[in-house]
């Protein structure tokens, strides 16, 4: 009997909680997903400051300190794993291999197990470290999928935006879904 799907979703302190909250909300409303969250203290003040609510959904909760959580090893099969949004605080220290955190941890257990790896960038402009950090976490590889939705799909409200970059990750991940509208469908 095949397992359930898992993925992993890490929420950090960057801008852009709308877009975590629009792929939990995703998520959860298959019935063939398990997901493991874990939002940082930083993320937790961002999304209280952009009036997001990331708590009360049917997942797993992980405390970001927790290194004897499941995800934290390397035995522990999960599918996928998506930083969203991902702050370069993150990036860097995904992309150096600095584990001090639990998304850090399981990031560079994605990478070293050679598992689906998304981090959804939410910084405006990009200096040369963050582009060479992005480098380093493509080269390792990790997909870098910075939140920059288009706009030919005439978005009507914010959620719609947020929406095309969810159904982009949804996509990586191999998760289906009916969000948004592809281009000439």
């Amino acid at each position: 009997m095949r397992r359930m799907k898992r993925i992993v979703v890490g929420v950090t302190g960057a801008s852009g909680t709308l877009y975590a909250k629009r792929l939990i909300e995703a998520i959860t409303k298959t019935n063939y997903v398990e997901m493991y969250l874990i939002i940082s203290d930083t993320a937790k003040t961002v999304a209280r400051l952009e009036e997001v609510e990331l708590s009360g959904y049917p997942v797993h909760y992980e405390e970001n300190c927790d290194f004897t959580a499941g995800i934290a090893s390397g035995s522990f099969l999960f599918d996928a794993m998506v930083v969203v949004p991902c702050s370069m605080k993150s990036l860097a220290a995904i992309a150096n291999g600095h584990s001090t955190t639990l998304i850090a941890r399981a990031a560079d257990v994605a990478l070293k197990e050679r598992r689906k790896l998304i981090l959804v960038l939410r910084e405006t402009p990009y200096s040369r470290v963050h582009l060479v950090n992005m480098l380093a976490a493509h080269d390792a590889g990790a997909t870098i999928m910075p939140a920059s939705p288009p706009l030919y799909t005439h978005p009507q409200t914010i959620n719609d935006l947020a929406d095309t970059i969810v159904s982009r990750v949804l996509d990586h991940c191999g998760i289906s879904h009916a969000i948004g509208s592809r281009w000439k469908e």
